[in-house]
């Protein structure tokens, strides 16, 4: 059967007050892989070139809680981006997605993978890798 059209990626936005890491799917939607880290105010523009080459069906962007579920700080600097984000590109689906864990996680990971410690002090680094393991999260919770 040729009707299943073909999927989109899946695109992550680990977002930062400076940097932002970004990580994406395969078509398949099989894996998430870190794809770049670029500073915030390029942010708009950089999805811009990249929607307009790659076909993406949905982004999803970390959603900072406290432990205790509520907003943590950091959603005073991601809300306008996302009600902005809604504005510039009103037909690509937006998912929040909670975040709490994943820098530790980035780190753990980075250390299991035997990265320098060098390479871990390295943000650009953590910031794609939070993202792909705020994807991969997203991924199963969808599955």
């Amino acid at each position: 059967q040729r009707s299943r059209r073909l999927m989109g990626r899946i695109l992550a936005i680990d977002f930062g007050r400076k940097r932002t890491g970004l990580a994406v799917t395969d078509p398949l939607r099989i894996t998430a892989n870190p794809l770049v880290t670029i500073p915030t105010h390029t942010l708009e523009t950089w999805l811009t070139e990249y929607f307009a080459k790659e076909q993406v069906d949905e982004v999803v962007i970390g959603h900072p809680y406290q432990m205790s579920g509520e907003d943590s700080e950091s959603m005073q600097y991601i809300q306008p981006f996302i009600n902005r984000f809604r504005k510039v590109f009103p037909n690509m689906p937006l998912k929040e997605y909670d975040e709490r864990f994943t820098s530790v996680i980035a780190h753990q990971a980075m250390i299991a993978g035997g990265m320098k410690k060098s390479q871990r002090q390295d943000k650009s680094v953590v910031d794609k890798l939070a993202a792909c393991i705020i994807l991969e999260g997203y991924m199963d919770s969808i599955r």
